[in-house]
């Protein structure tokens, strides 16, 4: 009988790897950087969803799990300093890619990380994955490319960049 700690090795191993991983431009991860004070980026995340008139559903605190979890899995290292999760859902966008096809569900609620790692803890990343359906139609497409362009506003005002 697996233990739920097995069957969460694969989850951990999946964000471990965000850590350590250079993501290129054209993955299905968006991920930008600062150097900066965590606490200064993460209030600065928050108030930039805020911002967009959305409110944060959960805040996950995966740094805080991956460190209390990692005796019981026999795990050794510490990947980040400091990263959290934050879920939200926009209803305007959401109905309108639902709208355009009721598979566009499992995109909802959206998320965006903030973090740091522990072998660089002076520069925060903030990163969220491309909602993004090769075989969606173009209305599909489009609408996706809407919650894409949020959560990139989103990210950006949090760091302080120019929009695209």
């Amino acid at each position: 009988m697996k233990t739920r700690f097995t069957l969460f090795i694969p989850f951990l191993t999946a964000i471990a790897l965000i850590g350590q991983v250079a993501w290129a431009a054209d993955t299905d991860v968006v991920r930008y950087s600062k150097k900066a004070a965590f606490n200064d980026v993460r209030d600065d995340l928050v108030i930039a969803i805020q911002n967009k008139g959305l409110v944060i559903d959960h805040t996950s605190h995966i740094h805080k799990m991956l460190e209390r979890t990692k005796k019981d899995i026999g795990a050794k290292m510490t990947v980040y300093q400091e990263g959290q999760s934050y879920s939200f859902c926009s209803a305007l966008l959401s109905r309108k890619t639902m709208e355009a096809d009721p598979h566009n569900m499992a995109f909802c609620p959206y998320s965006i990380v903030v973090y740091t790692t522990a072998a660089d803890p002076k520069t925060v990343y903030i990163a969220y994955r491309r909602p993004y359906r090769p075989d969606g139609s173009a209305a599909s497409k489009s609408s996706l490319k809407d919650v894409e362009n949020l959560l990139d506003g989103i990210a950006r005002e949090a760091l302080g960049m120019k929009k695209k």
